[in-house]
Formats: C-alpha cells, sequence, structure tokens
C-alpha cells in the first residue's frame, strides 16, 4: 500500500524487516529513519508516513531513506513489552 497523503509524503503499510545492517529497518522499498522508529523493531506491523529524503547519506546501504513524521503500530506484528525494548 503506497499513498501519498500530502505532497511530497509517502504513506505505507507493512511489516517491518532488518537490514543487512541490524540498526537498519526496511518497510518495502524504504529505509525508517528519525526519532520515531528508534523502538520499532523487525517483525512488526506497522503504519507510517514520511517524507523521501532520497540524498540522505546512511551507513544501511539500502533502500530510500524515509524520514518517519507519523508512526502507528498494528495488530498482527510481535508483541515486545516496553521494557524489553
Amino acid at each position: 500500500m503506497h499513498s501519498s497523503p500530502v505532497p511530497g509524503s509517502v504513506q505505507t503499510a507493512g511489516r517491518v524487516r532488518e537490514g543487512v545492517r541490524p540498526s537498519c529497518l526496511l518497510l518495502g522499498p524504504w529505509l525508517l529513519v528519525g526519532d520515531l522508529v528508534r523502538d520499532v523493531r523487525p517483525g512488526e506491523s506497522v503504519r507510517v508516513t514520511g517524507t523521501p529524503q532520497p540524498n540522505l547519506m546512511t551507513t544501511c546501504q539500502q533502500g530510500t531513506p524515509l524520514a518517519v513524521t507519523f508512526l502507528e503500530r498494528l495488530a498482527g506484528g510481535p508483541s515486545v513489552p516496553p521494557t524489553a525494548r
């Protein structure tokens, strides 16, 4: 699911997967970046809105960086207790 609710922004949802580097989180073609994804773990199902940042340099070397401005956790992902984060 990919849509653009605001010009220049992207909304997408799905299950987060780990990139080649453990600190890299991917959702479809997107590399999720920003403070809002700090506690997200691979395997979680999320819906995000963000702004593509194709010129942002990262160490992940995969995915197009998406600066996340909204994040919603969805049912269906693993349950991670807040103390385990």
